[in-house]
């Protein structure tokens, strides 16, 4: 009869033990991190802004009455049929092949354009440079646009440069605190990394602090407010979306951005269902050199947060902006479209209305003035 051997069932519990420290640690990290994404609900009761604002009414933000986007909405519709087809209808919803990522040409030190160029880093994430000036737009770098570093929709390329490679910049606006345009991680490698101020509607100054943005970096509008830092006048204007992390919905503000230079002029859409909005911020603010219009993550179903690529067409002209720059595509997959659909349909709207047009890939610049042709690089994927 053999000895039993002392050391083999320290071997099979080997697995087992390590198995539940995985888990135990990613059990702890959980606990502290994923609520920390969730940022901060503001507190209206003690904060006069919040209260005061036309926007705001038993206890939420509410999109401005429209006849064209519908009822205000408290978030994308859930229904059974819309979720089945979320969850399991993902046929073409991914490129076949890599998307390509441009390397931004001259890095750091590169001295920020004098007319107005544009580059677009993949999602709603981009750098727009007005005058001499730059202003980073909703900056999300993380791997995955969730509250989990492990769960959540993961990106379709690379990030074309490291956060920590980009020019120093004097502004980071937000337009809402969504997670594919509000990321804890990248937030807080902008403290650490950049000094310039962020821009924010009403209610997300909560989540910075709570991340670590000192006070003095943190300004909080509501729509047609305006702040001036040096020659760059940034305005928040209306959208018609919703806002929320975490199980709150609508307690904080939602927005696009106008930005402007002495003499040239940008705007933002942010996320948000067409609506009489943009005709009324053309008239006031425009016209715009260019425009960075979201495109994608559009449904019949959710028509009054997301545009179609015929509705982004139709703000643009609303707008009076020059040159179209789609954003809101490309990088996640959050919609129920065919991965290029949005460009494609974008593409032809444009053609027809005459409005032109720059797709660049991911980490290419475009300058405003002397945009480059269409090439078609989407079609391959």
């Amino acid at each position: 009869m053999s000895k039993p051997n002392p050391s083999s069932g320290s071997r099979l519990r080997l697995p087992a033990i390590t198995a539940l420290a995985l888990t135990v640690g990613a059990t702890a990290w959980a606990l502290r991190e994923v609520p920390a994404a969730f940022g901060r609900r503001p507190d209206a009761r003690n904060d006069d802004r919040i209260r005061n604002s036309p926007q705001f009414a038993d206890g939420v933000f509410h999109n401005a009455p429209s006849a064209l986007a519908g009822a205000t909405p408290p978030g994308p519709p859930t229904d059974r049929a819309t979720l089945h087809r979320l969850l399991f209808e993902r046929e073409g919803r991914q490129p076949v092949r890599p998307v390509p990522v441009v390397v931004p040409e001259g890095g750091a030190r590169r001295p920020a354009a004098e007319g107005v160029e544009i580059t677009w880093y993949g999602h709603a994430s981009a750098l727009v440079e007005i005058e001499g000036q730059r202003v980073l737009l909703d900056p999300v770098w993380s791997e995955r646009c969730s509250p989990v570093a492990q769960l959540g929709p993961k990106r379709l390329h690379p990030v074309p440069v490291e956060l920590e490679d980009l020019p120093q910049v004097d502004a980071v606006l937000i337009s809402h605190d969504h997670y594919d345009h509000l990321d804890m991680a990248t937030v807080k490698r902008l403290v650490a990394g950049q000094s310039a101020p962020f821009a924010v509607p009403l209610g997300i100054g909560g989540h910075l602090r709570r991340w670590g943005v000192p006070e003095h970096r943190i300004i909080e509008l509501d729509w047609d407010e305006t702040c001036t830092l040096g020659e760059l006048t940034l305005t928040l204007t209306s959208a018609h979306h919703f806002s929320g992390r975490g199980t709150t919905r609508n307690t904080t503000l939602w927005g696009s951005w106008v930005i402007a230079g002495p003499n040239r002029k940008v705007y933002y859409t942010g996320d948000s269902g067409y609506f009489e909005g943009y005709a009324e911020i053309g008239d006031r603010h425009g016209p715009f050199d260019a425009a960075l219009v979201q495109v994608g993550a559009y449904d019949e179903a959710w028509a009054d947060i997301h545009m179609t690529p015929e509705d982004a067409v139709r703000a643009h002209l609303d707008l009076r902006a020059g040159l179209l720059v789609p954003v809101h595509w490309c990088t996640f997959t959050l919609g129920l479209h065919p991965w290029a659909e949005p460009i494609e349909r974008l593409l032809a709207e444009a053609k027809s209305q005459a409005v032109p047009l720059a797709v660049p890939r991911p980490g290419e610049r475009v300058d405003v003035d002397n945009p480059p042709e269409l090439d078609g690089w989407w079609e391959a994927l």
